[in-house]
């Protein structure tokens, strides 16, 4: 079974209900929908959609609203402005009527007090770049042209290396909270999360709500490596966001600042995605590059637990193919535990209870891991020290529970009532694997759990096989 959970983008290629359920049948573990583009009505259709098709394919999914966060974007332009290698364009803040025939509004008031001559800016993803050599008048930037360009309106900017004084939550961020209360959705990424503050005041607003969603940090800035522990152990979970990431950070240190997240996200205990141009040729053509491919099995490699795809499932040609190729080649370079595994942090009494369990189960040919858990934490455990060779079956009575789990590497997980007495709540679980086709008769089973009772011995272990 494969283990790398699949994160899809939905967009108008794919939210229809035939293609939904196409995407769950073919991998799908979470589905994202971008609040940079998505309407609140669309989401609460599409969310409908959505939970419909699981339950008709009987395929546990979770859903993930990925807020735009606060974002330094170029105003409206009557029409494209071609930037030609040397010239000079003004940026304009405050007043947009104050951008004349060759300059651009940009929606950032500190601009012109942040950045300071010299400095870089980096216009439409990085395609276009200009460099500051003076500022005028209070509320304009001078720049040269360094990379040539046509710039069209709302482009987004960045400024690598410079501290912005953006808020953590915008107020359209804010409306969308209530939204995942109302929708019921299992996750919410902050999008440009610069400390742990900004991690904190999501969490408070989505309780505020009524929200149980679980909180995604997006790490996206040179401002978020520089406070990365504290943001990761403030999270549920990261993602490497590697579109904004690239171009803050020299391009030749891209794949090291991904391999520092995903260790750091392991050995503090977080979930961690890595996202962005995992398959970026497949939104026009059939097949991935053979460099796609190898990007994708190196974050196997590093035992992420989820990659991510965007523009390929939202507006792309071939988006179920996408997460067909994307299962082969993770479930293919999965080569088992250990990596980054190794250096987790183990402190509780309960993290050293299932360090043994795991142990045991790695031990014992063709053993499987059930866990049962009343939030997931447990099975979250499990999940972060990376079973080398067991699969891991978590029960629970929480339907959110389950979704949430829909993130935790290799962790499949199930409904029980956990009614009756602990060894019948044990064998009914066992039962249903067996039904399941997931185990037969022989093999061996480490459960483990901390919610069924003193009968059964709190944060115990025990060995079974099926009969």
């Amino acid at each position: 079974m494969r283990r790398t959970k699949i994160i899809a983008t939905l967009g108008p290629a794919t939210d229809s209900s035939e293609v939904i359920a196409r995407m769950l049948s073919a991998g799908v573990n979470i589905f994202r929908l971008n609040m940079t583009h998505a309407k609140h009505d669309w989401v609460r259709e599409v969310v409908t959609v959505i939970r419909d098709s699981s339950r008709e394919t009987g395929k546990a999914v979770a859903i993930l609203l990925d807020l735009q966060g606060p974002s330094i974007r170029t105003g409206d332009l009557d029409q494209p402005l071609e930037l030609n290698e040397g010239a000079t364009v003004e940026l304009v803040t405050g007043n947009p009527q104050e951008a004349g025939e060759g300059s651009i509004y940009v929606n950032y008031a500190g601009l012109v007090d942040d950045l300071s001559v010299g400095d870089p800016v980096m216009v439409d993803n990085g395609v276009i770049q200009l460099k500051v050599v003076g500022k005028k008048d209070g509320n304009k930037l001078v720049c040269e042209v360094v990379t040539p360009g046509r710039i069209g309106s709302r482009r987004h900017i960045n400024l690598p290396g410079v501290y912005v004084r953006l808020p953590g939550l915008t107020n359209a961020d804010k409306k969308c909270v209530q939204l995942a209360f109302e929708v019921e959705a299992d996750f919410v990424a902050l999008s440009f999360a610069r400390e742990a503050a900004h991690i904190e005041e999501l969490r408070d607003l989505l309780k505020s709500a009524g929200s149980t969603a679980q909180v995604v940090a997006k790490i996206e800035d040179q401002e978020a490596m520089r406070n990365l522990d504290e943001i990761i152990v403030a999270s549920d979970a990261v993602m490497v966001a590697r579109g904004d990431l690239g171009i803050e950070v020299h391009v030749e240190e891209l794949p090291l600042v991904q391999r520092r997240i995903v260790q750091k996200s392991i050995k503090l205990g977080r979930r961690v995605i890595v996202a962005t141009h995992m398959l970026e040729s497949m939104i026009e053509n059939p097949l991935p590059t053979r460099a796609e491919v190898s990007d994708v099995a190196n974050a196997v490699y590093e035992q992420a637990d989820a990659v991510m795809l965007s523009g390929e499932t939202s507006v792309g040609n071939h988006p179920v193919k996408c997460i067909e190729i994307l299962d082969r080649i993770t479930a293919r370079n999965e080569v088992g535990g250990a990596g980054f595994a190794k250096h987790a942090d183990i402190k509780s009494h309960k993290q050293k209870t299932v360090k043994a369990a795991v142990a045991l189960a790695d031990s014992i040919p063709g053993c499987v891991i059930a866990v049962f858990t009343k939030r997931g934490v447990m099975a979250d455990y499990v999940a972060n020290l990376r079973p080398e060779s067991a699969s891991v079956y978590a029960f629970t009575a929480d339907e959110q529970v389950i979704r949430h789990l829909c993130l935790s590497r290799g962790v499949t997980a199930f409904l029980s009532a956990f009614s009756g007495t602990p060894e019948s709540i044990v064998s009914e679980a066992l039962d249903d694997l067996k039904g399941r086709k997931l185990v037969d008769s022989g093999d061996s089973v480490v459960v483990l759990s901390d919610v069924l009772g003193e009968e059964f011995a709190q944060d115990s272990i025990q060995l079974k096989r099926i009969l």
